[in-house]
């Protein structure tokens, strides 16, 4: 099975623990509407893949740290267009949670989400106590306070914050997440694998800058030009559009060569730079190095 039917497979098992019966009907078919259908699924992607380039030997393990990092970055999607935060009508292209059910509805959507991705990470790595704790110290670690994505949303509220600071925290957190718990699902010391997770990070929220900057709302599905309009740092507006672009593939680069040794280092060195080239439009990747 390739890894997006994984992916897919495990969300959809996942969120059918959320709609037993019981459960309240707005709020089911809100978390549905908030997994479903996703983007290119790209942190649970780098999870898998490092959990198969380090043997992958417990798929339950690694397909639940994928699920529940994906069910973590869905319920920050469903917080960060809230009213209070970015006020986002549109998300992956379709009303964004609040919109489509209300926004106490789509408070809980996030909440419970949380609670599931914590859930699926007991149920699918019951087995080894052992990565069961590491996975859950280590996922729990980029979701909360002082460096997670909660703690990313929060320097939005500050009156000040350096670019760096707050994408570790918004951005970087998730992607480290997915590369340790990739490694700790297979029984491998995570720890290692934190700087290419870091690095894809902070890729990845450079290439959102510069969509922010440069794109149109139907190229990417939610509201472009919101850095400006409320004020938050900006890697294309702080270094203009070439430098952006250039850190951005000065980054692709740097995580190629922190792959800590692995069975399948070469392979996994090809799925990221592939991933790499998901980040942005053709178009703007255009002036980048093969």
């Amino acid at each position: 099975m390739d890894d997006g039917r994984r992916i897919e497979r495990a969300l959809d098992n996942a969120v059918a623990y959320a709609e037993a019966p019981g459960a309240p009907p707005r709020l089911a078919e809100a978390i549905r509407y908030a997994v479903f259908p996703g983007g290119h699924r790209i942190r649970p992607r780098l999870c898998l893949a490092v959990a198969r380039a380090c043997g992958d030997d417990d798929p339950r393990a690694s397909d639940a740290a994928a699920a529940a990092i994906e069910l973590l970055h869905c319920a920050s999607l469903v917080h960060d267009d809230l009213p209070c935060f970015d006020d986002a009508a549109v998300r992956r292209q379709k009303p964004s949670v609040h919109v489509a059910y209300g926004e106490p509805v789509a408070l809980l959507t996030g909440d419970a989400l949380i609670v599931l991705a914590f859930e699926t990470l007991a149920r699918g790595a019951a087995r080894s106590s052992g990565r069961l704790a590491a996975l859950v110290g280590l996922v729990a670690r980029a979701v909360g306070s002082p460096a997670g994505i909660a703690a990313g949303q929060a320097w939005e509220s500050e009156p000040c914050v350096g670019l760096s600071q707050y994408q570790q925290a918004k951005t970087g957190a998730l992607f480290a997440a997915a590369t340790v718990a990739g490694a700790a699902a297979a029984g491998v010391e995570p720890l290692p694998w934190r700087l290419l997770g870091e690095c894809l990070g902070e890729a990845y929220q450079v290439a959102d800058d510069l969509r922010d900057v440069a794109c149109r709302q139907e190229e990417v599905g939610k509201p472009v030009g919101r850095d400006a309009t409320l004020g938050r740092p900006n890697a294309a507006a702080l270094l203009g559009m070439e430098g952006a672009l250039r850190r951005l593939e000065h980054l692709a680069h740097e995580a190629i060569e922190v792959i800590p040794p692995c069975p399948g280092a070469e392979t996994l060195k090809a799925e990221v730079l592939a991933q790499t080239r998901l980040f942005l439009p053709a178009r703007l990747t255009a002036g980048l190095a093969a």
